[in-house]
């Protein structure tokens, strides 16, 4: 954060939204951060051509490792993978990475590709619920998730609306992957998938979008979008119903960590404690917002946490565009 409010302090140097930049970073609270180039070159805009370069080096150097340590925490190899969900919203290729990795990772040649660009921070939700649909319409399949986001390569120098200086304080750069088993297997914990849903706040399409210009793609962020936690609550809430669980009381949430005011508000209308967000609030303060990625790096601290036990009651959400929710229920096993 310091080297961020230095840095936000020479780009808008005599600027009258300094003030404001400067506020915006501190109540983000992010303290760290992790860039996928040295700050002095992310704060350097060399178009648009050469940072979708950098987008495509930087995934196919970066992503294979994480794969490989998915693969081994679920006991499965490359040739175990029926389908790949690759989740993207701050590069742009194709074919998709999906096709590389199948080429250069030994996966087989007839896995189902399932590129996500446009839902943002929810796709990691929706990653997850369409890798449990897979697994409920190919019974016994193996399904890989793959999260790359490299949010810094998407900074506008230039940029100085609030949604802008919002996100110059608040988005990191991330690779996560998990597995999605179609079959349990002995000793290896995790979350047993046993409901999903979806949910559009009406008419929000434009709060949360990209403008895509000549420089790239331009984050725009209304600012109703904080509040959105009102009207969510209750389909988190209907979903557990749903299922016969009460929302408010389970025993882990993993939920996508958009900043604190989303992390706050959702803890007030569910009626449950902020520390029930814990790992989500962790992964804030140390990593940031990096969007499709945040739900599973908060899930890999409950992993880590060692907290949860078998038959424990939890709930899964990513939100992002549209106003989008995509949320799951599981028990741990």
């Amino acid at each position: 954060m310091e080297e961020t409010l230095e840095f936000a302090r020479k780009a808008h140097a005599g600027k009258p939204q300094l003030p404001l930049a400067l506020r915006l970073i501190r109540n983000t609270g992010v303290q760290k951060r992790h860039l996928v180039q040295p700050i002095e070159k992310t704060l350097d805009h060399p178009g648009f051509e050469e940072r979708n370069r950098i987008y495509e080096t930087e995934s196919k150097k970066r992503c294979p490792d994480v794969i490989d340590e998915a693969l081994a925490n679920a006991r499965l190899t490359a040739r175990d993978i029926d389908a790949i969900i690759y989740v993207s919203c701050t590069g742009f290729l194709m074919p998709s990475l999906t096709a590389w990795l199948i080429n250069h990772m030994g996966f087989r040649y007839d896995t189902r590709q399932l590129p996500i660009a446009q839902l943002g921070c929810a796709a990691g939700g929706a990653a997850i619920n369409r890798a449990h649909d897979f697994c409920l319409a190919h019974p016994g399949s193996n399904v890989l998730i793959v999260s790359c986001e490299l949010c810094s390569l998407c900074y506008q120098p230039d940029a100085d609306d609030v949604g802008s200086l919002l996100s110059d304080g608040l988005f990191g750069d991330a690779v996560a992957a998990a597995v999605v088993r179609g079959r349990e297997t002995g000793g290896v914990p995790g979350v047993r998938l046993e409901r999903n849903a979806s949910y559009v706040i009406p008419n929000t399409e434009e709060w949360i979008s990209y403008a895509v210009r000549d420089t790239g793609f331009h984050f725009q962020l209304d600012r109703r979008v904080p509040g959105t936690m009102e009207p969510l609550a209750p389909v988190l809430r209907d979903l557990a119903a749903d299922h016969g669980w009460d929302a408010g009381d389970l025993d882990y949430y993993v939920v996508h960590a958009g900043g604190p005011r989303i992390l706050d508000d959702l803890a007030t209308y569910l009626g449950v404690d902020r520390s029930v967000f814990r790992h989500s609030w962790a992964t804030l303060t140390e990593y940031g917002n990096i969007a499709s990625a945040v739900v599973l790096d908060a899930l890999r601290r409950l992993f880590d946490e060692g907290s949860a036990a078998a038959g424990h009651k939890g709930l899964l959400a990513g939100f992002g565009p549209g106003i989008t929710a995509e949320m799951a229920v599981g028990t741990w096993v």
